[in-house]
């Protein structure tokens, strides 16, 4: 899993949803970083946090699906509006979370993600 590093506490909380099903969580300042660890290593989704992410949190995802269109994306934001939403289908984000993220909410939206691309309930209950 390759997330956003954030100015909130994000890190510290996707950790305690991650740690206990055995996913290692990877963390990606720039666009270049995420490019570079999708590049070197498996990962199963990018979760990017649109607001914090530099340049540009949506330009991240769109250069993630260039070079790897396979890759799930998440996005998260403090703007989950009808033009946020119509951007993240654009670039075939596997969703949304609203910010402050609700964590239950993201562990059900991975959970369907892993359900449906791996085949997976990693994340069920």
């Amino acid at each position: 899993m390759l997330a956003s590093v954030a100015d909130w506490a994000w890190p510290e909380a996707v950790r305690n949803i991650f740690k206990p099903r055995g996913v290692n969580l990877l963390m990606a300042e720039k666009t270049n970083d995420f490019v570079s660890i999708i590049a070197s290593m498996r990962i199963h989704t990018a979760i990017v946090d649109v607001d914090c992410e530099r340049p540009n949190g949506l330009a991240t995802v769109k250069v993630i699906r260039l070079g790897y269109p396979q890759i799930p994306c998440v996005l998260l934001t403090r703007r989950a509006d009808e033009n946020m939403l119509g951007r993240a289908l654009q670039l075939e984000a596997f969703g949304v979370v609203g910010k402050p993220v609700n964590m239950d909410i993201l562990r059900e939206l991975l959970n369907r993600l892993f359900l449906k691309k791996y085949n997976s309930n990693l994340f069920a209950r």
